[in-house]
């Protein structure tokens, strides 16, 4: 069912500071079913830091995790902005414009901007 699916969520990143970041594609193994979640953290030193804790906990909730790339995302709690910029190394780059309107979704009074810029 969608149930599943929608608990989790769609944005888990540190409310403050600039880190790296990855989207996810969630995916049924053999369903049509599928959502692009957005996770990143300072604690990740690496893009796939990320990904190895994502992974594990949705394979328990029975999805296939796919990374579709990576960047670094600027989190301005004070003045309500995200930049989402860069990208990773292992993964490539994300779509930025993707990650924006995923990030819109949960931060919805914020100004979120995107560029290919590396800083």
């Amino acid at each position: 069912g969608g149930t599943a699916m929608a608990a989790v969520r769609d944005v888990e990143i540190d409310p403050e500071g600039t880190f790296k970041y990855i989207l996810v594609r969630l995916q049924r193994p053999g369903g049509e079913e599928q959502r692009d979640i957005v996770r990143g953290t300072k604690a990740a030193e690496f893009h796939n830091h990320i990904f190895e804790k994502v992974n594990p906990e949705m394979e328990k909730l029975g999805y296939e995790c796919k990374c579709l790339g990576g960047g670094k995302i600027d989190h301005n709690s004070k003045d309500k902005k995200i930049r989402v910029f860069g990208l990773s190394t292992g993964y490539g780059k994300a779509d930025h414009s993707v990650t924006v309107e995923i990030l819109k979704k949960v931060y919805t009074d914020y100004e979120i901007t995107w560029s290919d810029d590396k800083k």
